[in-house]
């Protein structure tokens, strides 16, 4: 009798400390509020911002988890929540770039806003189509004149990437600038999972 109460008393702690972790963690601000490569454009970001990648989206529970890299934040909304980019928060696909404005109640989180990020819209000219850059590819950087980036993050790079192309994590691209080439009629070409 006296171990089950004793086991009870320790879940009931267990449980508590469990619950509270991520509000003390909260409260010292060590729960990144925006994901790294957002924080290329974002860094001046209210307090009341959380940017990065929605995880999941419950109609049920109104609730939707957003990644900021090593932490996910647990948003509640409801209809009278603003949304931008979207018809509909279980629209928006898994992995998608999105802003979320809220408020506080209780150590809860509410959204007032959802932002969906649009993809980046780039002038025609600055596009290369595959049929143009494959023969370069086939030629290499060196006697094809160009230099091929992977935007992507370095686990990507390794499972694969095309060929003769390096590797500048675009959250990383301000520590990787000596990678680019010094000549700058040299044609380069940046690439990534898709578009953002």
């Amino acid at each position: 009798m006296i171990k089950k109460k004793l086991l009870k008393t320790a879940l009931c702690s267990l449980t508590t400390a469990c619950l509270l972790l991520p509000v003390a963690a909260m409260a010292e601000g060590e729960k990144p509020k925006v994901l790294k490569p957002c924080m290329q454009c974002h860094k001046g970001d209210p307090a009341d911002t959380i940017r990065g990648k929605l995880s999941s989206v419950s109609m049920k529970a109104e609730t939707l988890s957003v990644s900021t890299g090593n932490a996910t934040w647990l948003v509640g909304f409801d209809d009278e929540t603003a949304l931008q980019g979207a018809e509909s928060l279980d629209k928006i696909d898994i992995e998608h770039e999105v802003s979320v404005k809220f408020i506080e109640e209780d150590g809860q989180l509410f959204a007032k806003a959802v932002n969906v990020k649009p993809p980046t819209k780039l002038d025609p000219k600055q596009l290369i189509k595959i049929d143009t850059l494959a023969p370069l590819v086939e030629k290499g950087p060196d006697a094809g004149k160009f230099t091929i980036v992977d935007a992507r993050p370095g686990k990507l790079f390794l499972e694969g990437h095309i060929p003769g192309a390096i590797s500048i994590y675009d959250a990383q691209f301000d520590e990787n600038l000596a990678k680019l080439p010094q000549n700058k009629d040299q044609l380069l070409v940046f690439y990534c999972g898709g578009p953002t």
